[in-house]
């Protein structure tokens, strides 16, 4: 992306040495320090967002779920799905592979930024809960999905959005995906941890029976975080490489997948009764079928955008024939 230069950088013929007057780099100590305080100031405030998170986290009991046993069997079951769908997309990636330390970071932070929306959803909900189907409708598009979106997207900004290995749009599509990933499987383990019964069972046959049905459950909800994070992902890398627009591209991104994924919440119930009632099919059956539409219908819009992402990428490095290539055709039979 082309800096913008000042008019006196502009107009210099580079025989000037304009060392803060138009331009700057570390020169002297000052310099130095003043580099070094940066640094130190924006990597505590990073770090600062990251132990708070933590700590929500072990306030919520998410830590004590994702370690314990039971749950942590049923947690990695339950994320099956979610982690096909993020390994499907990331070998969508027609530029580069990713680095294995930034997907791992970026998992980990969609762990720790949910607990933000777990708090929140939590703290705005009762307010909502007073106006009935409505109040749960208007707190799914006003709070739930531009909520969690936005910490999804915050788990991609806080460290592999600031890397230099993050240097194509589609890799926000990648990591957005991952950090859709990180909160699905958090937000598993918490469900688990509520809904397991506590009957002193083993890791056999005992818990798979009882937990079974809340693993299902969540397995069929975790690929619809990693598609509404991986279309906000998507802006995000966007927004990276049009940095004079980054604030409406970002928020875009956010308000689509915020939208995909407060509709989800609002119609799942609707929709699963409907099925039920038309094909008569009954326990998780019908759930899944709704799943399956709308998961389907979400995941080919993004996979759209993947693919023509891909087909400008594959035009653009293709290799350029020599005009002289034809030359021979042309005149062989004269």
């Amino acid at each position: 992306m082309t800096r913008r230069r000042d008019p006196v950088e502009e107009a210099s013929d580079g025989s000037q040495d304009l060392y803060d007057v138009a331009t700057w780099e570390e020169r002297t100590l000052v310099d130095r320090a003043a580099a070094l305080i940066w640094r130190v100031v924006a990597g505590s405030a990073r770090l600062a967002v990251v132990l708070f998170a933590f700590l929500l986290l072990l306030g919520i009991g998410g830590f004590a779920a994702l370690t314990d046993p039971q749950t942590g069997l049923l947690t990695v079951l339950s994320a099956i799905p979610a982690i096909g769908l993020a390994a499907y997309v990331y070998s969508t990636d027609v530029t580069s592979s990713e680095p294995l330390s930034l997907l791992v970071a970026t998992f980990l932070l969609g762990v720790l930024t949910a607990n933000f929306a777990a708090v929140l959803n939590t703290v705005l909900q009762p307010y909502f809960r007073v106006l009935g189907f409505l109040g749960s409708a208007l707190f799914f598009f006003l709070v739930v999905g531009p909520v969690e979106e936005t910490v999804k997207l915050l788990a991609v900004r806080l460290y592999a959005y600031t890397d230099t290995r993050f240097d194509a749009v589609l890799d926000g599509t990648v990591y957005g995906a991952m950090a859709g990933l990180g909160f699905a499987v958090i937000e598993n383990a918490l469900y688990i941890t509520r809904q397991l019964p506590n009957q002193g069972l083993d890791l056999g046959l005992g818990l798979i029976g009882a937990g079974g049905g809340i693993t299902a459950v969540r397995a069929l909800a975790g690929p619809g975080h990693v598609i509404y994070s991986a279309i906000a992902g998507y802006y995000l890398g966007l927004a990276k490489f049009n940095p004079g627009k980054r604030g409406p591209i970002v928020v875009k991104g956010i308000l689509l997948a915020s939208f995909v994924h407060a509709t989800y919440n609002t119609t799942v119930g609707i929709g699963t009764a409907a099925i039920s009632i038309a094909t008569g099919f009954t326990g998780l059956a019908p759930y899944l079928v709704y799943v399956i539409i709308y998961d389907g219908i979400f995941g080919l819009f993004l996979l759209r955008k993947i693919r023509r992402y891909r087909d400008c990428y594959k035009r653009a490095h293709a290799p350029k024939t020599a005009e002289s290539d034809f030359d021979s055709e042309l005149t062989e039979f004269e």
